[in-house]
């Protein structure tokens, strides 16, 4: 069984950092792409970043970019998002997601408030 279980979330202020986290099981993480998208409260989902599997090729929304970075350690199982100069506008439960066998999975969330 997939299971995604992020972690990390809190309330900081505007211009802090936070380091959000995914643990990963039940398939092979080392040979998925995986994702961050974050939903904010009254809005649709919006993707954030990917991550390759194979190449490690990484790519950001617009949004994000040069403030928040993708990585993983796959002798961990562990997917993790580094958000810096963090703005109120990145408030949202941040997930973790990943498609196996064409089913598309995401773990239960880490809320993040960004706010004074």
């Amino acid at each position: 069984e997939v299971q995604l279980v992020e972690s990390g979330g809190g309330l900081v202020q505007p211009g802090g950092s936070l380091r959000l986290s995914c643990a990963a099981s039940g398939f092979t993480f080392s040979s998925y792409d995986m994702s961050w998208v974050r939903q904010a409260p009254g809005k649709g989902p919006e993707w954030v970043s990917t991550i390759n599997s194979g190449t490690g090729y990484i790519a950001y929304a617009d949004s994000v970019k040069g403030r928040f970075t993708i990585s993983r350690d796959n002798a961990k199982n562990t997917l993790y998002l580094q958000m810096n100069s963090l703005k109120p506008e990145d408030t949202a439960t941040y997930y973790c997601s990943v498609i196996v066998s064409n089913k598309h999975y995401r773990g239960q969330g880490t809320q993040v408030t960004v706010s004074s």
